[in-house]
């Protein structure tokens, strides 16, 4: 597989900390545990590039990923389960809106969804959230490798239709659509 190089560049904690990259950038929303650090770790063939766990909401931070100078990755802070406090959380959605809303960098929003359960209440929430300030967004359904090649048509399909736009399929584990995941993110930065 053609793997595009990257590298970890910063931590930020909002907007304001935020570099200037001069570069599109894709934020990577969804729940926590949904497999954002382990897509970026797929995609790049390298599994300690972005810290992985077991325990939801480890990620307290927007960390950005240089993909060889094509793009910026920027890995947010999943949304729903984390035991951190609820004046936490409020801190962390109060800067994760305000980074989404006014980072111009921004080419567009990846939300990914767990190909094992049905689509979530706070998957929907987000994607109102992000349809109602009239933000670019696709998506991106993970863990396909724990589901049969005969299903995945009908969860792409059933994603779809819930969501509209543009759909991509991925597995971490079987590094399945990884290339044309990276394809369709260099695209976008020609368009």
């Amino acid at each position: 597989m053609n793997q595009i190089k990257a590298n970890f560049v910063v931590s930020a904690g909002n907007l304001s900390q935020c570099p200037d990259f001069k570069l599109p950038e894709f934020p990577l929303i969804g729940r926590s545990n949904v497999g954002k650090s382990s897509f970026i770790n797929a995609i790049t063939n390298n599994k300690k590039l972005a810290k992985t766990s077991n325990t939801p909401g480890k990620t307290r931070l927007i960390n950005f990923f240089n993909f060889s100078d094509n793009f910026i990755i920027a890995d947010l802070p999943g949304y729903g389960y984390a035991k951190v406090s609820k004046e936490a959380q409020e801190k962390w959605q109060k800067n994760l809106e305000e980074y989404l809303l006014k980072r111009k960098e921004i080419k567009s929003l990846i939300q990914f969804i767990d190909a094992r359960h049905e689509i979530q209440k706070n998957d929907i929430q987000m994607r109102e959230w992000v349809s109602a300030y009239n933000l670019p967004i696709f998506t991106i359904v993970t863990k396909i490798d724990y589901i049969s090649r005969g299903q995945h048509n009908k969860i792409l399909q059933n994603v779809k239709k819930q969501f509209g736009g543009d759909v991509l399929l991925f597995s971490s584990v079987d590094k399945f659509y990884c290339e044309n995941i990276i394809e369709y993110l260099l695209n976008l930065c020609e368009n």
